[in-house]
């Protein structure tokens, strides 16, 4: 945007955030409207079907201006990301009713493809990874986290476990180094959205440190991770990303989980496709994860999608599930009260990552609570059921007795 003499005191406070996110759609919050100005406004009125009018400031120049009501930020904000936009959401710091001049605006909020909590943006049945990689001297770092869901992996490997990986778990948005942008498009290809960061931050030394203050620990060894130099570069990356975008607030991410090669059977994205596990090329039609797919919860059915994309190799690990299947259909009863419960938890995992961000509300705590309601009560049955692996299963339960107490006496 040109600057001007005859500019308000607003539109000079628009400029220097404007700057500070050049590469975002600016949502700018004047009053009970989300205006966008310039470039940004042109683009909003495309894709968004709102009106673009001009914004005479005094002068002879003039700044096309397109705005929608702050109330329907939730319509307009999905079609925006799912178009591939990153947005930069700018809200009023002040009550303008308490400040005599121009009212102080901050970016409170940065939405990409990856880094997505609103629901309109997720699938409920499918993971939403932003993956970051590292392409060190010998091996490729990657790592895998949803934000939604606080499920947080890493891997490393070379260029062809690299691409299976990305094939397979399909993230919404990779992160890597400004000055791979040539080697990731001869390796990868372009069909991935992609965002580059700065060199200085995939810094083995930084990356670790990131981790270890996110986690509170004095090392990497508990989760099994700390040989992955490459990979942890490439997890240190991800969360720089997060709070670099005005996202802070990751205490729902407790854990870092190892993806051993060796455990799974890797399939490149020929087979997956040819094999029509989940996708075919042809809108609506049958997979083999439609077919199987008789999950009661949106987290057994991303679960499921990840367990048919990551085949076992261990033959004792697929016998153990196999053996728990014909469990459950020798006895109905245990397997219709599962059931039911799993079915009334809701979505906890997308649930709790709402507390930490402050996004959450009164019905969805309640639901909270109800679902931990019934965590008690599937514990219970797997602990009394005649199945070692349940049995197992039962002890990685927790109910939160305690915050189901403290949500009894408010």
């Amino acid at each position: 945007m040109a600057k001007s003499s005859a500019d308000t005191p607003m539109m000079q406070q628009h400029r220097a955030i404007k700057q500070k996110y050049p590469d975002a759609i600016l949502l700018f919050r004047v009053g009970d409207f989300y205006e966008t100005f310039g470039e940004d406004a042109v683009i909003a009125s495309k894709v968004l079907g709102i009106t673009l009018t001009k914004r005479n400031n005094g002068a002879a120049s003039s700044a096309e201006l397109a705005g929608f009501p702050h109330h329907a930020l939730d319509t307009y904000l999905h079609k925006l990301v799912k178009a591939g936009y990153r947005v930069a959401i700018c809200d009023q710091l002040e009550d303008p009713k308490s400040v005599k001049g121009i009212v102080k605006r901050g970016v409170t909020e940065m939405v990409t493809p990856g880094i997505a909590t609103n629901d309109k943006l997720l699938e409920h049945n499918s993971n939403n990874f932003l993956a970051g990689l590292h392409f060190g001297e010998k091996n490729i770092g990657i790592s895998f986290l949803d934000i939604s869901t606080g499920e947080f992996f890493v891997a490393e490997g070379n260029e062809e476990y690299a691409d299976k990986l990305l094939q397979t778990l399909k993230p919404a948005e990779i992160v890597f180094q400004r000055s791979s942008q040539k080697h990731f498009k001869e390796t990868f290809g372009s069909k991935f959205y992609t965002y580059t960061l700065e060199s200085w931050i995939f810094d083995r030394a930084y990356a670790t440190e990131s981790l270890l203050k996110h986690f509170q620990t004095h090392s990497l060894k508990g989760f099994g991770v700390e040989e992955l130099h490459e990979g942890i570069i490439a997890a240190g990356a991800v969360l720089h990303y997060l709070k670099d975008t005005e996202h802070p607030n990751l205490q729902h991410i407790t854990s870092i989980q190892r993806i051993e090669r060796d455990d799974y059977l890797w399939m490149d994205k020929f087979t997956i496709r040819n094999l029509e596990l989940s996708g075919t090329g042809f809108e609506n039609g049958n997979t083999l994860l439609k077919v199987l797919d008789n999950t009661t919860s949106p987290m057994g059915a991303r679960m499921l999608k990840r367990w048919l994309l990551l085949p076992l190799k261990d033959i004792r690990k697929i016998n153990e599930r196999l053996d728990l299947v014909e469990f459950f259909i020798k006895e109905v009863d245990i397997r219709n009260k599962l059931s039911q419960h799993i079915k009334h938890c809701g979505d906890i995992e997308r649930l709790v990552s709402k507390i930490p961000v402050k996004k959450i509300g009164p019905r969805e705590v309640m639901q909270i609570a109800r679902g931990l309601q019934h965590i008690h009560e599937i514990k219970l049955l797997c602990e009394n059921a005649e199945n070692s692996y349940l049995k197992r299963l039962a002890d990685s339960l927790n109910p939160c007795h305690y915050i189901l107490d403290r949500k009894s006496v408010v």
